[in-house]
């Protein structure tokens, strides 16, 4: 049926895929919430700094990937953010099937506070609990509190299941 189309999910395509096993998307804070009419909001673990410097290659046998710092919040939840670079770490566990793939944007109130989100391709077969880079951009910084809802994730069917999953190096990362 959807051998030559690509289709973004719809908001009783996701309801029915995070009642399944595997979930797409589990351990969220509120699907009443999180569960958008075009995608699935991402809420924030944690927040790190990078606090040495990364390489990359074509065959990843040079990859480093740089050390990072965790940022503690303050009593009342709250991390403030000078202007820079920052890797966040997602609540939710994503598990995409081999028929679905999906990228990320960020939500307009982290872009009308001068910060976004830069994301990768979420590929066919991938499950692991994400990272993302967050950047503030804003010279005054930015303040975000525990389990802000950061981004929306937008799911596509693909015209047909891919023959083999992701199976990278972050597979099943921070699980």
């Amino acid at each position: 049926m959807y051998s030559n189309y690509v289709l973004m999910l719809s908001y009783n395509e996701l309801i029915s895929s995070i009642n399944k096993k595997p979930p797409l998307v589990e351990e969220m804070i509120d699907p009443g919430i999180q569960v958008q009419p075009n995608g699935i909001e991402l809420t924030l673990q944690r927040v790190e700094v990078h606090s040495g410097s990364g390489a990359i290659a074509f065959d990843n046998s040079e990859r480093k990937l740089p050390q990072t710092k965790n940022l503690e919040f303050d009593k009342d939840g709250w991390v403030y953010l000078a202007k820079g670079s920052y890797k966040i770490v997602f609540n939710e566990i994503v598990n995409i099937p081999k028929n679905i793939a999906a990228i990320a944007k960020p939500r307009s109130s982290l872009l009308r506070c001068g910060a976004t989100v830069e994301t990768a391709v979420w590929d066919a077969g991938y499950s692991g609990r994400s990272e993302s880079l967050l950047v503030v951009y804003n010279e005054k910084g930015f303040k975000l509190r525990k389990n802000a809802r950061v981004l929306q994730l937008l799911f596509f069917r693909l015209g047909e299941d891919v023959p083999q999953g992701y199976s990278g190096v972050y597979q099943n990362e921070n699980i």
